[in-house]
């Protein structure tokens, strides 16, 4: 008899599983391990020794095409980082996540089993102070090196995780390369980046199969730019990365066997067992296509734009049925990978056209074609970009590949060169700030606006900086953007009067905004506790610097702007909730905002149970504001929302909105939103509401929601972690 869990049974119950932070692996190398601090005292030169003697060493077991095992390598780095997307961050190299499900079992990630299994014995070799993440990327790096490209520069520091990274939406689809389900309404839903199920960016045979270079431009471009790449960049990696090696379609894929997580014990994880021949070498399947790019396929240089352009090309059929394209009267100049008295035909994807047929991308392949330096600078800096766009910023990377130069998609802050505001400094600005006639519901909901920016997915946004207050984050929406302009005026007044003082006494002293934004919802949070009766100090630590406008990736933020934020009650499009669909919902993606925030599920709902209280909802609205003393910091909240004398009914016609009423007087007493709701509707929520909300919960509730808080407030200093 089949087994299930609970999500088989009710699998429109909302999942908190992406909550569990604190997992077991995290201790896994025991107490007070630091992998920041290990990997800085890695013999960097002696890993690109190793990896440079591995290129060339093929082994029995995983033949090497062109004896060179560097085409594979940059394969595994490209797809380990390629899943990267710009709208939550997710995906990408940091973690080394391509070594789990789903990723390991993506059919265009077949064989990338082999090229981990590969660098086992590098891995290996270095133990603890080399993470898997690290040594996926070095290794497709060190391959265009050994190569000839001039490598841009290469930053270690990224930190493994040892098991599947359950948290992105990855499709609506049950099944891999399934279709057009992740299209709606004609275009691509967001977060997606890849356009089906299972591949990393496009169908290489056009749309849907289509063979049509022009249409597969398309997909191509809006794929790319989900990434974050501009067509210039886009053009320099595929016409850089498809300089080398191979696809692989010997035979049909019905002889395929199962991806790692489906194989049979006995292959020990490694999956796609292929029964046709030999299943290796010369026999190998992966992608479906047989396609060999440039003569010279374990060199670098413009044969891949050169034959693009000097040929007619002919559709034909690969060994496995796929669309392909052959060069209409060329010579057989490609050599065979294992035969040296075999050559081929130069052949190209569909995906490849497009590059010739697209207007725009045909300008950019034949400015570099015709200028072969550029052309490898453009690559050498894209894959840079690729491969390390989700690190953050650059105070992130480690060791002495580490370029000199700071890109904007790296959100550079300027020094701050000043001294930092002292703890007396810090009681006079609090009192200012509370003087100023600002309410305690607009300092906390600002200070959360401009911290709660931050992803960990991607390192990026946050507190630090206070982009908050320059376009395009100051008219988003959710963040109030009238109000938002009164209350910078203030923080900016405040600024004036202290720094023109402080210059006054010479003492070298400035306070910047992103400090103050920060330190008046600390304000806050404090006179909201006395209020309760509880005198607590919060401790504050000053260091954020003022971003300016040339600081901020303007459009990548303007495609980031939020839809929901469940913290502060806001949900753009009631009208597209599907009750039905867990993952249309407020509740999920207050789940998801609060994974991205590295909450935990206590941590989270005590949040949202402060946020309430203190008034800090979108334009202020009473829903969820279940007190009768706002802007005091109680745990009312919780002990409204489970109070058995009231009943809820749905107050609109999208199960958004709800009324509580007193059941026995039948009076309205409460508004609230299904993110309130779901405290006391779920069962593992309802647990931890339970707790804040006894009667002898309240100083906790204080404590556990002031350093949530902190936590929320000091995610993007990085200056004081690293």
């Amino acid at each position: 008899m089949r087994k299930r869990w609970v999500s088989d049974w009710w699998p429109n119950r909302l999942n908190l599983r992406v909550l569990y932070q604190d997992c077991w692996y995290k201790d896994l190398y025991g107490f007070g391990y630091d992998y920041v601090r290990e990997v800085q005292s890695l013999d960097v030169d002696s890993v690109v020794s190793d990896l440079k003697k591995l290129m060339k060493e093929s082994k029995g077991w995983w033949p090497a095409d062109f004896g060179h095992y560097g085409p594979l390598f940059i394969r595994l780095a490209w797809h380990s980082a390629g899943s990267y997307r710009i709208h939550d961050g997710r995906g990408g190299a940091r973690s080394g996540g391509i070594r789990f499900p789903p990723r390991i079992n993506w059919p265009d990630n077949i064989g990338l089993d082999k090229a981990i299994r590969l660098l086992w014995p590098i891995k290996k070799k270095y133990g603890r102070k080399l993470s898997w993440a690290d040594l996926i990327i070095l290794a497709g790096t060190v391959a265009l090196e050994d190569m000839g490209v001039r490598v841009y520069g290469f930053s270690l520091g990224r930190e493994d995780i040892f098991g599947p990274d359950e948290s992105p939406d990855w499709g609506p689809e049950e099944r891999m390369l399934t279709g057009r389900e992740r299209f709606k309404d004609g275009g691509l839903r967001k977060p997606f980046a890849a356009t089906e199920m299972g591949l990393i960016y496009v169908n290489p045979e056009g749309p849907g199969g289509d063979p049509n270079p022009v249409e597969s431009a398309k997909e191509i471009r809006l794929a790319f730019a989900r990434m974050g790449m501009s067509d210039e960049e886009t053009v320099a990696l595929i016409a850089g990365g498809h300089a080398f090696g191979k696809c692989h379609g010997a035979g049909s894929s019905r002889e395929l066997g199962k991806d790692p997580s489906s194989s049979p014990v006995e292959q020990m994880g490694l999956g796609w067992r292929y029964k046709y021949k030999s299943g290796k070498g010369s026999d190998t399947y992966t992608s479906g296509f047989e396609v060999i790019w440039s003569p010279k396929p374990t060199k670098f240089g413009i044969q891949y734009l050169n034959f693009l352009f000097k040929y007619d090309w002919e559709l034909e059929k690969s060994p496995d049925g796929k669309n392909q394209w052959v060069a209409k009267d060329a010579p057989e100049i490609i050599p065979d990978p294992f035969d040296l008295n075999k050559k081929h035909k130069p052949r190209m994807l569909t995906a490849d056209l497009a590059l010739r047929f697209d207007r725009e991308y045909s300008k950019i392949a034949r400015r570099f074609l015709e200028n072969p330096e550029e052309f490898e600078r453009a690559f050498a800096v894209a894959w840079f970009k690729l491969t390390h766009r989700d690190m953050g910023p650059k105070r992130c990377y480690i060791g002495t590949y580490v370029p000199k130069e700071e890109f904007i998609w790296q959100d550079p802050l300027p020094a701050g060169d000043y001294n930092l505001i002292d703890e007396n400094d810090i009681k006079v600005l609090k009192k200012r700030i509370l003087e100023l006639n600002l309410s305690i519901p607009q300092l906390v909901y600002t200070a959360w606006s401009s911290a709660s920016t931050y992803r960990d997915s991607d390192r990026r946004g946050g507190a630090n900086g206070a982009r908050i207050r320059l376009y395009p984050m100051n008219q988003w929406e959710v963040n109030h953007p009238e109000d938002l302009k009164n209350i910078i005026s203030v923080y900016e007044r405040i600024q004036k009067e202290f720094n023109e003082k402080q210059e006054s006494n010479d003492s070298g002293k400035k306070v910047s905004i992103a400090d103050l934004i920060v330190l008046g919802g600390y304000a806050a949070i404090e006179e909201a506790a006395r209020k309760a009766g509880f005198n607590i100090k919060v401790s504050f630590t000053p260091g954020r610097v003022d971003a300016e406008q040339g600081n901020v990736e303007e459009e990548f933020y303007k495609e980031i702007e939020p839809f929901a934020d469940g913290f502060r009650n806001y949900f753009k499009d009631p009208s597209s909730i599907d009750e039905n669909d867990v993952y249309t919902t407020p509740e999920y993606f207050l789940v998801d905002k609060a994974q991205l925030l590295t909450l935990t599920i206590p941590e989270m709902t005590v949040l949202v149970g402060g946020l309430r209280v203190l008034g800090a909802t979108y334009k202020y609205k009473e829903h969820g504001v279940l007190t009768e003393t706002h802007g005091v910091l109680t745990n009312d909240f919780f002990v409204n929302l489970l109070d058995m004398r009231i009943e809820w009914e749905r107050a609109d016609a999208n199960g958004y909105l709800f009324k509580g009423y007193e059941r026995e007087a039948n009076s309205l007493k409460w508004s609230a939103t299904r993110v309130d709701l779901i405290f006391g509707h779920h069962d593992e929520l309802r647990a931890v509401a339970e707790v804040y909300a006894s009667d002898d919960a309240q100083e906790k509730f204080i404590q556990d929601f002031i350093k949530a808080w902190d936590k929320v407030m000091n995610l993007d200093r990085f200056d004081l972690k690293i």
